[in-house]
């Protein structure tokens, strides 16, 4: 991880930050305190630079001591925060829902809210939350304070905020590269899914629920906590990220041409109404295949079937605008 940086508001503007000693007949002047936030940064993402260049300069105007870092690896950044957490406001993360995924178990350990500076492809965490994508917007958003308490899910003890799926997602999360994010944005999506679904087989798994067990042949099977995934998809129209209920999807047909008669519902989130898409509310799931399948959370390969799919109620704090905290 590269050296964290601290920069105050006296730092953004220029001004010198040196404390200077009353004369004796002066009152001295009051300490003020410190409202520091660990700012983490993807260093590969898009717009990353930016981000921090805007969001950065309006946090600190807010009167805001940012501490930032640059990790190398997403395995760094839960031991940074820890290791920093005393003392600071909160956590802050100027990415994508990777660089988001990177801070949930750090978060919940340190109990220290979470800001948004979207600057990744897709920002699914965000439009569940109804935060601006603007940067400048978003950081308004961390300043002005107005919190919320939304559910984290859980595969395998593998902390996810929006998605975590067996099949095309975690093919295509496995052919996604950060060169192809970085060079197309959202377009990428749609670029690497062609490449999967060219390729694209169903397989053979077991759901199992609160109701029962039940065996199916699919191509995917997505377990939501969120609302969006994959760039503006949703899981289901109806859900909500602190509803306290997964949603699972199974997509069961043999033909990956019906994905395209099915695109419309699924920006809607309405696809469980097609008779070939099996559809599930529950506070847990478990999925089981005859090999061991790779399992796709928050964009990220982290674990494989078969998996376990559970939930955290009201894990995480999260900076909202007003309306959404209400």
């Amino acid at each position: 991880m590269q050296d964290s940086e601290q920069l105050s508001p006296a730092d953004q503007s220029g001004r010198s930050s040196t404390n200077v000693a009353p004369a004796p007949d002066q009152e001295a002047p009051k300490q003020v305190t410190s409202r520091r936030l660990l700012v983490v940064v993807n260093p590969h993402s898009r717009s990353g630079a930016r981000a921090i260049g805007l969001a950065g300069a309006r946090l600190s105007s807010a009167g805001f001591d940012l501490v930032l870092s640059a990790p190398c690896s997403r395995h760094e950044v839960g031991p940074w925060i820890e290791a920093h957490a005393d003392g600071a406001e909160a956590v802050v993360v100027a990415g994508g829902d990777g660089s988001l995924n990177a801070v949930a178990e750090a978060v919940v350990k340190t109990k220290l809210p979470l800001g948004i500076i979207p600057a990744g492809t897709a920002n699914d965490l965000a439009r569940s939350l109804g935060l601006p994508l603007d940067m400048e917007a978003a950081a308004d958003v961390i300043a002005a304070g107005h919190r919320k308490q939304i559910d984290l899910g859980d595969v395998n003890g593998h902390k996810f905020f929006n998605v975590a799926s067996v099949g095309l997602s975690a093919d295509l999360a496995r052919e996604l590269s950060g060169e192809i994010k970085r060079r197309f944005g959202r377009v990428s999506y749609a670029l690497t899914a062609a490449k999967v679904l060219g390729r694209a087989r169903p397989f053979r798994a077991s759901i199992v629920s609160e109701e029962g067990t039940v065996q199916v042949r699919t191509m995917q099977i997505a377990v939501g906590n969120g609302r969006y995934y994959g760039g503006g998809m949703a899981v289901e129209h109806t859900a909500e990220i602190d509803d306290g209920q997964l949603d699972l999807y199974s997509l069961e047909f043999g033909r990956v041409w019906k994905l395209l008669a099915l695109a419309y519902d699924f920006r809607r989130g309405r696809h469980g109404l097609w008779r070939e898409v099996r559809s599930a509310r529950g506070s847990s799931f478990e999925v089981r295949t005859r090999k061991p399948r790779p399992v796709n959370a928050d964009g990220e390969l982290v674990t494989f079937t078969p998996a376990q799919f559970s939930q955290l109620r009201k894990a995480v704090t999260v900076f909202v605008p007003p309306a959404a905290a209400n």
